[in-house]
């Protein structure tokens, strides 16, 4: 094979997949999972990502599937509330979208198959690299149904397999850990009639909540401390304290209900080696904070594609192209990490370990209490979470693909 190898099948393989494909760029992505349906995904796409399916074609596709859109998000902290507006951003696209990120592959996939240039493996685990003369020219995998191993070539493999990034180990790169202090707690909670609407977000000194509004379920984040063990328990006390309209019904939960999601916040000094390239959470693992992960991922997969494809074409891919796509998007994702890590100190802590722990309210953090007044700066503020710090269009030799 003269094209790319795309492992991963998240959110950015299969965007990167499909650009490639749409350009002329024989591509195959390989993905470990026979499907998509693992829940507790992240499902928030950003306007910036809203635009790029238009220029895709793909804006009807997405609004036929399951979802709904926040024209804002109101954060609620112990003593008031500040919310990002979404109604003066740039494009169409006035909100951010939630959607079971299931579907959402789904339909990227389906529209991907449409090229012939455009292959996806499911149940195919990447065990290692193929090597030749110090350059990386392929993968091998095992087909998870069947046991058997294949090895498969390229001009260029590109790891997109997430935090656990099986290619980013091969390559030998090792992530620079920053602060995450905090994991979330997944949980299921039944809808009723009487509930309000739309997306809840709550701060306290108590702890911090999520409430994603399902159609027919509330998907729950509780935010816990790292090595907490008592997580049914953790889940009961911040679920009462923090949104006590579910609080009837969580009784009902139970640990077989409750999903770990360990929140890493990463980055590598490198994304490359000789031949192979790692983006999105394989080069830059986001923690939940604004839901941003899945928008900034996508946007490096459109970097890398717009740099990619002329070279690919031409079977003239070097490494200078490699280190290109990290140099375009290290800034947006170190000032976005930087931006987390402010947020979390600021306004993010952990549930108390036990009931009887009495701790100060959490006010809103001083800097948006002053901001928050100021002309224009809720509209600055929600740009900056729904469109990003360098959002990437559909330019040069991306124009194909539309």
């Amino acid at each position: 094979m003269d094209g790319c190898i795309v492992v991963g099948g998240g959110p950015s393989g299969v965007v990167l997949g499909l650009l490639l494909a749409r350009c002329g760029v024989d591509v195959v992505v390989l993905e470990k999972h026979a499907d998509f349906l693992r829940d507790f995904r992240g499902d928030t796409v950003h306007a910036s990502t809203l635009g790029l399916l238009d220029e895709l074609g793909l804006g009807e596709r997405f609004a036929a599937l399951p979802h709904r859109v926040e024209d804002r998000i109101e954060i609620v902290f112990d003593d008031g509330a500040v919310a990002p507006r979404f109604g003066r951003l740039p494009g169409r696209h006035q909100h951010i979208a939630l959607v079971p990120q299931w579907d959402f592959l789904d339909m990227l996939v389906a529209a991907a198959r449409e090229s012939p240039h455009f292959r996806i493996v499911m149940s195919a685990e990447v065990d290692g690299l193929v090597r030749e003369h110090g350059r990386v020219v392929g993968v091998r995998y095992t087909d998870r149904t069947t046991g058997t191993v294949h090895e498969l070539r390229a001009q260029r493999v590109v790891g997109c397999d997430g935090r656990h990034s099986r290619v980013r180990e091969a390559l030998g790169l090792v992530p620079r850990p920053l602060a995450a202090p905090f994991d979330c707690l997944y949980v299921r909670v039944p809808m009723r009639e009487s509930d309000p609407d739309g997306t809840m977000v709550r701060f306290s000194g108590r702890g911090g909540i999520v409430m994603i509004n399902r159609n027919t379920y509330w998907q729950v984040a509780v935010l816990i401390g790292k090595g907490e063990a008592d997580a049914l328990g953790v889940v009961g006390r911040s679920v009462r304290a923090l949104a006590p309209v579910l609080a009837d019904r969580i009784d009902a939960v139970t640990a077989a209900d409750v999903a770990r999601l360990e929140v890493r916040q990463d980055r590598l000094a490198r994304w490359w080696a000789s031949g192979a390239l790692c983006i999105g959470d394989a080069a830059h693992a986001m923690t939940p904070v604004a839901g941003v992960g899945i928008n900034l991922a996508i946007q490096d997969a459109v970097a890398a594609a717009r740099t990619l494809v002329p070279p690919l074409r031409a079977g003239s891919v070097t490494d200078r192209h490699l280190a290109a796509v990290q140099r375009r998007r290290m800034p947006p994702t170190v000032l976005t990490q930087a931006l987390q890590r402010i947020t979390q100190r600021r306004a993010i802590v952990p549930p108390p370990r036990d009931a009887q722990e009495r701790r100060p309210p959490l006010r809103v953090p001083q800097p948006l209490r002053t901001l928050r007044h100021v002309p224009g700066f809720l509209d600055v503020f929600g740009r900056v979470v729904a469109v990003g710090l360098r959002p990437e269009h559909l330019t040069g030799p991306l124009e194909a693909a539309r």
